[in-house]
């Protein structure tokens, strides 16, 4: 049995300007192309479009999909593999929502009786399933810098990655502290501790303006950065980017 391109974007949610592209870069041939050059697919096609919609879902690259597709021999093996991924992942997301809601807890006890906090006192609760990569989705247009910071990372020790969360923390509840004290995203205050943040990423690879930008945008537009932000203080994902933002268009030109 065949579908047309047109019904298999309707059951599968991909439009058919997306299917098309992906015939043209050889990642989804159709099964045949009729004479009025519509085109159909298969059984097969459709399994193999329900891998690289699976593999989408879990942030992988076009490029590195093709990779996949071309080298999997077992359509079952791959399928299992795909799931254990997908299990892997849903664990990560509970991990994180069990985090963000401690955190709110935790900061609703401390703004009533004046307890301290100790989810933001021990960053591994804080950025309990996160880890840099969950922001490298949004650098993606930029491979040089990914590719510096995530060999950087893959070098790093526990302690290490647990030193990296302990300062990332304390960068969040810095600028938390200068957000609620009503400081512009722009002023001095600000921009020193944007600076210092500069400088440690500088260590590994100098950001150009518009790759910086893209630190900065990632802090909102990537949903586990910005709930572990917000966990904090309500606009603290937005400050930092615009934060980083003004650094960019002042220091980075």
């Amino acid at each position: 049995m065949a579908w047309p391109i047109a019904e298999v974007a309707r059951i599968s949610g991909v439009t058919a300007r997306t299917l098309r592209p992906y015939d043209e870069i050889g990642l989804l041939p159709p099964a045949r192309i009729g004479a009025n050059g519509r085109r159909h697919y298969e059984e097969r096609q459709l399994l193999q479009l329900q891998q690289i919609l699976v593999l989408r879902a879990l942030g992988v690259g076009l490029v590195e999909i093709g990779r996949v597709l071309a080298e999997q021999v077992d359509e079952l093996e791959a399928l299992r593999g795909h799931h254990r991924q997908l299990l892997a992942e849903r664990d990560r997301l509970d991990t994180l929502a069990a985090t963000v809601a401690r955190t709110i807890t935790e900061l609703e006890r401390s703004r009533k009786d004046g307890t301290p906090v100790t989810g933001i006192n021990r960053p591994e609760n804080l950025f309990e399933g996160i880890r840099p990569a969950r922001y490298m989705k949004g650098l993606r247009d930029f491979p040089e810098l990914v590719g510096a910071i995530e060999r950087h990372n893959s070098a790093l020790s526990e302690a290490e990655i647990e030193a990296d969360e302990r300062e990332r923390t304390a960068q969040m509840i810095r600028l938390a502290e200068l957000l609620a004290a009503g400081l512009p995203a722009d002023s001095d205050e600000v921009q020193a501790e944007i600076d210092t943040q500069y400088r440690t990423l500088a260590r590994i690879r100098p950001a150009t303006a518009e790759e910086y930008r893209a630190i900065g945008r990632s802090c909102v537009e990537n949903e586990h950065w910005r709930a572990a932000y917000e966990s904090i203080a309500p606009g603290l994902a937005a400050y930092h980017r615009d934060a980083i933002g003004a650094y960019a268009t002042t220091r980075l030109g």
